[in-house]
């Protein structure tokens, strides 16, 4: 568990919530951004879903 940072959650659940964020960021804009620009909808869609991000 991954308890101290980011609730209680796996290694597993966590890297799903991500991966699934990632891959709904990109159906729903598409390719041909910057990565900058997915790196700040990432941290904001993350951090929506009560995830602290760095």
């Amino acid at each position: 568990m991954v308890n101290d940072y980011y609730g209680n959650y796996s290694e597993n659940q966590l890297s799903g919530i991500i991966v699934n964020t990632c891959y709904n960021i990109h159906v729903n804009l598409g390719p041909g951004l910057l990565e900058s620009v997915y790196e700040e909808i990432l941290y904001f869609e993350l951090a929506g879903q009560g995830l602290k991000v760095q």
